[in-house]
């Protein structure tokens, strides 16, 4: 955990040098961001070193899992463009009052995911998976449901800590949950030190021990860290106050359902390639697994260009902010055209360390080429989002989202990974067919919010003019 030293103050972007402020600020973002993923990459690694089945158990369950999870957290997201807004205008005691509001709002969410992931009927009968599988699912998922609680809490501490631009104890923090993610993992997966061999279950039960241990360990640091003093978290108790809570949901339930589109467009994506069975599941699980990783680089680019451009529009300077944004998209892009290149070229290699099952390595590797193509459209989007919400601009995308994403990406990978285009002469294409329609899809949506991105920094720098 890290010690209680001085915690360096970022600068604030200048028309001088906003590359090096975004690398500043998302190297940390983007090592917190890995680490987390890392656990369900460590999850689909070692589970595929057991079974096929345990394999297909984790994919549909962390899918199901992420949906809730991912779609009632950006509702939290409201809070760093707010918290960075105060920052730059200096209102330091208005942050610790933002941070409260928001655990009474993370509570609240908490106790919708978990009610939700104990009851995931409806979500399961889109899979039509076996009765064994079903049931190995919603065990899987009635232990990880205990984990939200805690994963909220930490989201909380680390929307307060990108906001502020501090995101290096975050870093730390998720660093120290991997490594107890992975020790808890070959405990309770594999049977070691005495406990039972659970397979997948055992993911679950490694998920809840690390999120609690961590959160805890990152809110007591935060309280006895003398440098956050001065935003006096802990200094008062309030009560859930309905004009800051209907400010954090005004931007946050937009936030919230852009994220709704994109990650459950993701996973009833995994829903219906588990009707093509286990070997499809686990295939389309690792390529699946493999953006998620990749995305954390413009996930981290996005969100340290957001907090930075929302500093400089807390303090008036819309200029810095349009230029700081222009910086970032040029850096992100730059970034993702290399993983790009390196995930088709390592495509096979990748594929066969996920999994020993030759039949999945094989069909993972296809998919993965097509991963190459999809995280170009996916840096994108997530730069030009992270760039709106410092703008708190947040009806506009959840609407673009909702026609590229459900009314292109989903459908059309329905039609081509199940059904096929007869009309065209396009036969079924499995798996492959589902990320074909994602790329065309995603990209809409990533073309759409940059464009309106543009527009809308170019009327905040006129009047300046």
């Amino acid at each position: 955990m890290p010690a209680a030293t001085k915690t360096e103050t970022l600068p604030l972007p200048t028309a001088a040098a906003p590359t090096r402020a975004i690398i500043h600020l998302a190297l940390p973002m983007l090592v917190a961001q890995v680490a987390v993923m890392l656990n369900g990459t460590m999850d689909t690694v070692m589970a595929g070193q057991i079974s096929p089945l345990d394999l297909a158990t984790v994919g549909i369950g962390a899918s199901i899992y992420a949906a809730i999870f991912i779609s009632a957290m950006g509702v939290l997201l409201a809070l760093t463009p707010i918290i960075a807004h105060h920052y730059g205008a200096g209102r330091m005691g208005d942050i610790g009052e933002e941070v409260r509001q928001g655990a009474w709002l993370s509570l609240a969410l908490a106790a919708l995911a978990m009610l939700v992931l104990t009851h995931p009927g409806p979500l399961l009968a889109l899979s039509q998976l076996t009765p064994e599988m079903d049931g190995r699912v919603r065990a899987y998922l009635a232990v990880l449901a205990w984990a939200a609680p805690a994963g909220f809490a930490f989201r909380l501490l680390y929307g307060f800590s990108a906001g502020i631009a501090r995101p290096r104890p975050i870093m730390v923090f998720n660093l120290f949950g991997l490594g107890l993610k992975i020790f808890f993992n070959w405990i309770f997966m594999f049977g070691h030190l005495g406990a039972p061999a659970l397979g997948a279950l055992g993911c679950g039960v490694s998920s809840v021990l690390s999120s609690w241990l961590v959160m805890l360990s990152g809110w007591l640091w935060c309280a006895r860290e003398a440098e956050y003093h001065c935003f006096g978290i802990f200094a008062a108790w309030s009560w859930p106050r309905r004009a800051r809570l209907l400010a954090l949901l005004k931007l946050g339930l937009p936030m919230g359902a852009t994220f709704v589109f994109d990650v459950t467009a993701f996973t009833f994506m995994a829903l219906f390639v588990a009707r093509l069975g286990p070997t499809a599941s686990g295939a389309h699980q690792i390529a699946a697994n493999l953006s998620a990783l990749m995305f954390m680089i413009p996930m981290s680019m996005g969100s340290a260009v957001g907090a930075l451009c929302g500093q400089a529009l807390g303090r008036g300077d819309a200029a810095a902010a349009r230029h700081t944004g222009l910086a970032g998209l040029r850096l992100g892009m730059g970034f993702a055209a290399a993983v790009s290149l390196s995930l088709w070229l390592g495509r096979s290699w990748l594929a066969a360390l996920y999994t020993v099952d030759a039949e999945v390595r094989l069909l993972a590797a296809s998919v993965i080429a097509l991963i190459a193509i999809y995280h170009l459209a996916d840096a994108l989007q997530a730069i030009a989002v992270s760039l709106l919400r410092s703008y708190k601009k947040a009806m506009v995308p959840m609407a673009i989202y909702a026609v590229a994403l459900w009314g292109v990406g989903l459908p059309g990978g329905i039609a081509l990974g199940l059904h096929g285009i007869e009309t065209l002469g396009i036969a079924p294409l499995g798996v492959p067919g589902f990320w074909i329609a994602a790329i065309v899809g995603l990209a809409g949506a990533g073309f759409g919010v940059t464009l309106y991105w543009w527009q809308v920094s170019r009327c905040a720098v006129r009047p300046a003019l």
